[in-house]
């Protein structure tokens, strides 16, 4: 079932972007747990969505990619990547997320790009420690 769904890739540097994938980690349902994997954007698969996605080269952002039934994918990016996260977890999160959508996206993007911005000081690098179960979900 992992192989057609969708991938979060972020900055495997990033110890904000490490704590956000733990985040989701410790928040998803069981279910979501069947429906998403990660991958770092400095890694291989990374490495093949911005082959097929050069309008991503340069961009600073999480990328939430979603391959579809046609072969080809679709590449989400900033406040709108983080919304289909927040999506993925269901409940709550779901609610803010369709919320979230109401907000003109280029104040959800400005508001993405201030923390991408100062996303290194906020937090400490930290390496990403998956426990075995969810290492199987991560992409190189």
């Amino acid at each position: 079932m992992l192989e057609h769904s969708p991938v979060l890739l972020y900055d495997g540097d990033c110890g904000f972007c490490a704590g956000s994938v733990q985040f989701l980690l410790a928040r998803e349902s069981a279910t979501a747990r069947l429906r998403l994997r990660f991958a770092p954007l400095q890694g291989e698969f990374g490495a093949s969505v911005l082959v097929h996605h050069p309008e991503l080269i340069g961009v600073d952002s999480v990328v939430w990619f979603e391959p579809q039934q046609n072969g080809l994918s679709r590449v989400r990016v900033r406040s709108d990547a983080a919304l289909s996260a927040a999506a993925h977890l269901g409940g709550v999160w779901r609610a803010l997320a369709a919320v979230g959508r109401f907000v003109p996206r280029v104040l959800r993007d400005s508001v993405y790009d201030m923390i991408a911005k100062r996303r290194l000081s906020i937090a400490a690098p930290a390496c990403l420690l998956p426990s075995a179960e969810e290492r199987t979900r991560f992409l190189r």
